[in-house]
């Protein structure tokens, strides 16, 4: 059971509207969403940040940030965030190869220099303390314009407040991000953990 009961989608009908966004990232309304509901004002301007952070600007495609968003989520040991991350990644195209071997980004040859820039930004803007640095923002530039860097940042923000928020509330993992999560992640040892609705 999470710290906090999600509410029904049909509680507050505007955060509804707004997230149907979701039914085309993920196939559902996440259980996040529908917790912070019990103030619509939080869910209704989290929808909006996320369509903001997720529209594609410049070459970062939606199948990026969604790999950026994982690694952000791992790094900070999220598994409700890094099922629904590989999901959505899923979903927006990434390559099969790029999602079978998500955990050896740096190596693996499906990845781009490009994308091992902008994986390792994630990385290490998602670490405590902070490890973005001259070498960071030097491999960011060779690949990315300021404005694409900015989408970047935007993404691994987003899943800091999901991170914090997730873990924190113990938030219940749906089946169909479980079922992404095993399918992608579980020769790592994905395991569903405290979002699996026992925890409290």
């Amino acid at each position: 059971m999470a710290l906090v009961t999600p509410l029904s989608a049909e509680h507050d009908l505007e955060t509804k509207e707004l997230a149907e966004f979701f039914n085309e990232t993920l196939g559902f309304c996440p259980n996040s969403v529908l917790t912070m509901q019990r103030r619509p004002a939080i869910s209704k301007a989290f929808i909006n940040l996320n369509k903001a952070v997720m529209a594609n600007e410049g070459k970062v495609t939606s199948a990026l940030k969604r790999m950026i968003a994982w690694v952000s989520s791992n790094a900070t040991g999220c598994r409700y965030c890094q099922a629904h991350a590989i999901r959505a990644a899923e979903r927006y195209g990434a390559e099969q190869e790029q999602l079978d071997n998500i955990w050896e980004y740096k190596t693996h040859a499906s990845f781009s220099n490009a994308e091992r820039a902008a994986l390792d930004f994630s990385l290490a803007a998602s670490m405590v303390p902070n490890a973005v640095d001259a070498k960071i923002k030097e491999e960011l530039y060779k690949y990315w314009d300021e404005g694409e860097i900015v989408e970047m940042l935007g993404v691994i923000s987003l899943f800091g407040y999901l991170n914090r928020w997730n873990d924190s509330m113990g938030t219940t993992l749906e089946e169909d991000a479980i079922d992404s999560g095993n399918q992608f992640l579980g020769k790592h040892g994905f395991e569903v953990g405290k979002h699996d609705g026992s925890k409290y």
